[in-house]
């Protein structure tokens, strides 16, 4: 794919959707951070319906770490692997409060050191809390980018280093939430809704669906 390509697609997304956001409801960089950590193998509504739970009991680092883990459990235990989850997510405020200051780090490094916190989960606090530019490869859009061939690769990193090369750089720092979006809701795994989609004459998908 070439860079007049790549450049039309971006354009149109954001004429579509000039804000784009995550689906995961928060009000602090802390609960994004909390939600995201949640947010592993689950959905972002089912994460949402816990959090709307968990939020106004405790949001911050010293509340939730109150709960201790048995508590914390009982606001989770609708999201998948909520018994890590709730170890963790108790471990990483400890390691807030105790050397962040009850803050959240602004940096890929001290964001992977947290339990419970990759790559994926630091990309998407950097870029959507402290809209830093980085690319938070999950599932979707490593099937979009493979598949239109906006920036395909063997691996999540690969991608991710693509990526972050490839897309015009007007666009980079809300292209994490164009193309999961994209991935969510129209370049579906099991059936792409090529017919429906904004960038079907641009993507370089060679089995389009021609009917639903």
């Amino acid at each position: 794919m070439n860079k007049t390509k790549r450049h039309e697609i971006f354009n149109r997304w954001r004429e579509q959707n000039p804000n784009p956001e995550t689906e995961l409801n928060y009000s602090s960089a802390f609960e994004l951070l909390a939600a995201v950590l949640l947010s592993a193998q689950a959905t972002d509504v089912g994460v949402n319906k816990a959090t709307a739970k968990l939020f106004p009991a405790a949001n911050t680092p010293q509340t939730i770490y109150a709960l201790g883990v048995d508590g914390l459990k009982e606001y989770i235990k609708t999201i998948g692997l909520f018994n890590s989850k709730a170890e963790n997510l108790i471990k990483t405020c400890k390691i807030l409060i105790d050397q962040h200051n009850s803050e959240i780090p602004q940096t890929r490094e001290a964001l992977e050191a947290l339990p419970g916190v990759g790559r994926k989960t630091a990309n998407v606090v950097l870029n959507t809390a402290f809209r830093q530019v980085a690319m938070a490869v999950d599932t979707h859009i490593f099937r979009v980018a493979n598949r239109t061939r906006i920036a395909p690769g063997k691996n999540v990193l690969e991608v991710e280093q693509r990526l972050l090369r490839l897309v015009p750089e007007e666009f980079l720092l809300d292209a994490h939430h164009w193309l999961i979006l994209h991935g969510r809701y129209t370049c579906k795994a099991r059936k792409p809704q090529c017919e429906s989609c904004l960038i079907e004459d641009l993507c370089e998908y060679r089995q389009k669906t021609t009917d639903f």
